[in-house]
Parts: structure tokens; sequence; C-alpha cells
């Protein structure tokens, strides 16, 4: 079968598979869902899964992760455990208000949605779209624009639910939020979750966003979220993905911020088969800032593409990215970044860097960065490195008595560090430095006290 008709095979059983769905799909969900089912489906049929003749795609082959025969709910099941135990466990000093999604519905119990005393509310999506239907309205599907990507037409036209978190007009969260996304079983799994964060005027936020997959099957997830910042808000959030290699992510992330809006965006690849990072923001209003950095690890077979795209939309504002990766053995990366510069985006700053360690001679990474820039007063750069470790380096440091191994080890975790060290909570950025060196050494990175003890 031709790739062609690969990929029209697996269009085709998408499509109808929704129109078979469809009354059940509609029937067990929300207006605000609903209203944009149609429209989205028709667009994935039009764009369908993107391929490799999709330039944004061309480092990342979607259709052998499609091509597998997964199982879809249209109902949560019932899992019955318990996350306190599973995920504080190994980090007790990690003080939060957790949210749990299973199998991309938010657990049942769990209440629903959360008022916090300050006013934030927190919780499922589908139940925020059932109470707070305006507020909903307001944001939903209007920053992930379903026209434009397939993958993103996907989870609009199948969304029942995920995380939502709304903080009201100059609040602030006083312990960070957690969302856990656990994937948790009997049988293989295509899993699509909605979240949408929401920052009004002068609020604030740490978000703490944590993938896991707890039981041996094969796993797709393909989640969009959508983010909100207005104006003077400032959100960090903070993205750990560490799924086993059965795995395969598709994360679309959509950030539109307002005037002086501040946002730290930082995703940590520790483990998974395949991910592909989408990250998309546009600075809407003067004086916004965004920070965007990434961090992963790769090996055995593993895939890591990480896809940028900063909108410059308005003038004085400032982008700074900053992704690394280290590969080893026949792993393989990918990096694409893309700085645009609107005609009007006079006193831009953007700033882009992308640095890469290859281990081995059959691991491979591509870097893409991208300028476009349509103003004239502005200041940008982007740069690119793909290289080895110091062979200087570990030769000093084997002559004063560090063994090559450990010298090693030393040397990627300190081209690591600079990502880990802008984490701003504490209790985190701690374990992530543990784990990390876990990962580096080949060990287990997961929870060690973990009573699921998965592979």
């Amino acid at each position: 079968m031709s790739e062609l008709e690969t990929k029209q095979k697996i269009d085709s059983q998408l499509t109808d598979w929704y129109f078979t769905n469809r009354d059940r799909l509609i029937s067990g969900s929300n207006s605000v869902f609903n209203a944009f089912r149609p429209e989205a489906m028709e667009y994935f049929r039009l764009l369908g899964v993107p391929d490799k003749g999709n330039e944004n795609y061309k480092y990342s082959d979607l259709k052998k992760i499609f091509n597998l025969p997964f199982n879809r709910y249209l109902e949560p099941q019932k899992i019955v455990f318990s996350p306190e135990d599973i995920f504080r466990c190994d980090i007790p000093e990690l003080d939060t208000e957790l949210l749990t999604l299973v199998n991309g519905w938010f657990y049942e119990k769990q209440a629903g949605i959360r008022r916090l005393d300050n006013g934030i509310l927190i919780g499922s999506m589908a139940q925020a779209a059932r109470e707070y239907p305006d507020l909903m309205q307001n944001h939903y599907a209007k920053y992930a624009d379903h026209k434009k990507d397939g993958l993103v037409a996907l989870n609009t036209a199948f969304a029942q639910d995920g995380t939502f978190i709304y903080v009201p007009k100059s609040c602030s969260t006083d312990k960070p939020i957690q969302i856990v996304n656990i994937l948790l079983s009997p049988e293989d799994l295509f899993v699509q979750h909605r979240n949408l964060v929401v920052l009004e005027e002068g609020a604030s936020a740490r978000i703490v966003v944590c993938d896991h997959s707890l039981s041996p099957h094969n796993y797709l997830t393909n989640a969009v979220t959508e983010i909100y910042v207005g104006k003077n808000a400032v959100l960090d959030f903070s993205k750990v993905q560490n799924e086993h290699d059965d795995s395969r992510q598709l994360s679309s992330s959509f950030i539109f911020q307002e005037q002086d809006s501040r946002v730290t965006f930082n995703t940590i690849s520790l483990h998974g088969g395949l991910i592909r990072n989408n990250i998309y923001a546009t600075l809407n209003g003067e004086g916004a800032e965004n920070t965007t950095q990434g961090l992963f690890f790769a090996d055995k077979t593993q895939h890591i593409d990480n896809f940028t795209f900063i909108d410059h939309a308005v003038p004085n504002c400032t982008s700074r990215q900053n992704f690394k990766g280290i590969l080893d053995d026949q792993a393989t990366g990918a990096f694409t970044g893309r700085i645009l510069v609107r005609k009007d985006a006079q006193k831009t700053l953007a700033y882009q860097t992308n640095n890469n360690i290859c281990m081995t001679d059959e691991s491979r990474m591509y870097s893409k960065p991208q300028l476009e820039i349509y103003a004239d007063d502005v200041k940008c750069s982007h740069g690119a490195t793909i290289g080895q470790l110091d062979e200087s380096a570990l030769f000093y440091m084997q002559s004063r008595g560090i063994s090559c191994r450990e010298a090693r080890l030393l040397l990627m975790s300190a081209f690591g560090s600079e990502i880990i060290r802008s984490i701003k909570v504490a209790p985190l950025r701690e374990r992530l430095d543990d784990l990390v060196d876990k990962r580096l050494r080949g060990e287990l990175s997961r929870c060690n006290s973990c009573p699921l003890h998965c592979d």
C-alpha cells in the first residue's frame, strides 16, 4: 500500500468512526463542545492526519502510529485508585491543587468543579461547559484553529472532557495547580482530551502538568490546550512528559497573550515512544513577554519532535525560545521554530536557540529555525547546534580522576541544567534534577515508591 493510500485509509477510518458514533458522541456531551464538532470534522476530512508532505510535520511519520488498532471510549471507564498516593508519594513537598485525568476523562472521585477560596475555578471541562457556558463560549475553540491543522480538527470533533482552570481578575493561586494525565487501561487506547486555561486581567498562576502511562499497552494521545492570558497577567506553566515507549503523544498548546502579560512555558520530555509538541503563542498586546523552553531525552528508537510558532502581532513585545536535546542509540529528534514578526510589530525582540547532543553516530537530530520578518525596527536572532560531547572537557575531567562514564554524565547534566534551573516551583525543580540524573544513567525514571510497579 502506498503512503497516499495509507493516509486515505487512516483518514477514512477516523471519519467513519465519527459518523457511526456521532449521535452517541453528541448526546453524551454538551452544547459548547457540540457546536464545533460538525465544522471540525469537515475540516478534518479536508486536511486529514498530517503526513510528511506537510512541511510542518516533515520530520514525524504519524501514519505509523495512527495505523495501529486502538480502542476508543465514548464514556469514562470505572477505574479506582488513589492519585494522591501514587503521585505525591515521591514529592511530599509538592503541595498542589490536584486535578486528575484518566484516559482523557476527569477522574470521577474528584469534584467536577471546585471553587477555591479566592474564586478560582478548577475541574472538568465537561462540567464547566454545563455550569459556566458563557465563560466557556468566550474562549473555547478561539485560539486553537481547527481550520489549519488536522490534529486540532480531529480533537475538536471528538473531545468530550479535559481540565478547566479559570483565574478571575487580580487573583492568584496560593498553591501550584497540578494536572496529572494518567493512561491506565486493560487494552490499547486512543485518547483525545481538551484543556482550557483562562487568566483574567492581573491574575497569576503556576501550573504543573504530569503525563504518565501506567499499564503496558499501546497508547495514542492527541491533546489540545488553549491558554488565554489577560492584560498584566502572569503564567508559569511546566509540562513533564514521562510515558513508556509504547505511548505516543501529540500535544498542541495555543497561548494567546494580551498587553503586558508574561508567560513562561516549559516542556520537559523525559520518556516516550513518540512525542510531538506543537506550541503556538500569539503576542496580541504591547509589552507582552513569552519565554518558551524545552528539554528532551531520547534513546533506543524514540522520536521527539518540538514545533514552535511565535506570532508577534503587535509592537513592543519580547519572545525567547531555548530548546535542548540529548539523543542516544538510534533515537531521532527534531526542532522546527518559527518566529513571525508582522508588518506593524516594530520594536520586537525575538530570540531563538536550539542546541543538541548526539551521543552516537546512529542518532539523528533535525533542526530548522526560521525567521519571517515584515517590520524593519526589530532585534531578532536564531541559532542551532548539533554536536557531540566536548572531548577536551572529557579528557580534563578524567585526568582529575573522574571516570569516563561519570564525566559524560556530568557534562550531559550540565548541558540540561539551564532549562531545569528556570522552573520556579522548587520541589518540582529538585525532583526533576533527580529524574534527569536517573534518565541519563538509564535507571527507572518513574516514581520510585509507586505501588503500580510499571515496566
